[in-house]
């Protein structure tokens, strides 16, 4: 079974939309074991539409827009990164983290943890704009003293060309691909234009 395991360099950084986009891409399936605050699951449904035999539940499902640690201490549970069962699927299957990488999942373990656990090639979601290489640098780093494989790296909403160009070298990384501002009307319309670029990188 091929799966991959998005992350990102911050909250908010766009890792549901571009999760979205690979589902959409892909005809692949979607899981986000761990969730806290809003459903990402039922965002990526709603961006996609696609039918329920695409989506996988949550192992984790938090009430407090919080980090995951923090969500589950309101409700009296501690997070085991061991009950979180990797669905069997024969589609490609997208792993949706919380946060980025060093988020805390409970009081040893943190994201790093699950994606060893997933044991899934990690797709790092990054912004375009200031403030980006340092955090998709530390990122990166942090992944490579774990020995976890890197996909590449997607950058998502306004991109600045330098930063991308210094990303890539510094880093010793590949772009899969950018994907702009959207929402429910435009995403599955520049996903079907721009299939082959995105689909090229997962082959």
């Amino acid at each position: 079974m091929k799966r991959y395991f998005i992350t990102g360099t911050d909250t908010g950084v766009g890792k549901t939309v571009v999760s979205a986009a690979l589902v959409l891409a892909l005809q692949a399936s979607y899981w986000k074991p761990i969730q806290s605050g809003e459903s990402d699951l039922d965002q990526v449904k709603k961006l996609t539409q696609f039918s329920d035999d695409f989506f996988h539940p949550a192992n984790y499902s938090l009430k407090a827009s919080l980090s995951p640690d923090q969500a589950a201490a309101l409700e009296n549970m501690t997070i085991q990164v061991d009950h979180c069962v990797v669905p069997n699927t024969e589609k490609i299957l997208i792993t949706e983290g919380a946060g980025g990488v060093m988020a805390p999942i409970n009081e040893t373990a943190c994201m790093l943890d699950l994606i060893k656990h997933v044991n899934a090639p990690v797709i790092i979601v990054s912004r375009g704009t200031l403030g980006t290489i340092n955090h998709t640098l530390m990122t990166i780093e942090m992944l490579r003293q774990r020995r976890l494989p890197i996909h590449g790296v997607v950058f998502s909403g306004e991109l600045n060309p330098e930063n991308q160009k210094a990303i890539e070298k510094k880093g010793n990384i590949r772009t899969l691909f950018h994907l702009p501002l959207l929402d429910l009307n435009t995403l599955k319309n520049w996903v079907t234009e721009n299939k082959i670029q995105i689909t090229e990188n997962f082959a």
